[in-house]
């Protein structure tokens, strides 16, 4: 293989600050991976992840946005949602009681991925990056078609 050449596929989605383009990523997440077995846990994290963007950042805001990355090789599917800042909390996992009706997003994503992390800060925004591996040998992480269209980069 060439030094420069990569089997990972990466596909990236900017979406404007509102509620519904929380199902509009989902969307687009399932037709990136649609020949993956992965689609539809990839989804799910997709929707709790944009969904904390909106409800607890700057992102929530009609003047911004949250941006989606979906990075797949022949042995994992890394999603990345990258926030607007402008909340001094980071992103954790909470533990809250039976009654609360919010607050169990993030632990379900990292029940779900086989690992998270959250990087960055209050000004520049925070990135939640979960990653899913293939789930048994000879079963590629990688969509074996693209979607269409299928330019890498796309906006809401």
């Amino acid at each position: 293989m060439h030094e420069y050449m990569s089997t990972a596929q990466i596909w990236e989605l900017t979406c404007p600050g509102l509620l519904e383009e929380v199902g509009r990523a989902r969307r687009w997440t399932r037709d990136v991976l649609s020949d993956s077995p992965h689609a539809d846990d990839a989804a799910l994290i997709v929707t709790e992840l944009a969904t904390n963007a909106l409800l607890h950042t700057d992102s929530g805001s009609s003047q911004d946005r949250f941006h989606l990355t979906l990075t797949c090789s022949s042995k994992e599917v890394t999603i990345s949602v990258k926030d607007s800042g402008g909340t001094r909390a980071k992103p954790r996992i909470k533990h809250p009681s039976d009654k609360t009706l919010h607050g169990r997003g993030l632990a379900l994503v990292e029940a779900i991925a086989h690992r998270m992390e959250v990087h960055g800060n209050y000004a520049l925004g925070h990135v939640v990056i979960a990653t899913l591996r293939a789930k048994e040998a000879g079963v590629p992480a990688v969509p074996t078609t693209s979607p269409t269209p299928s330019p890498e980069r796309q906006t809401c």
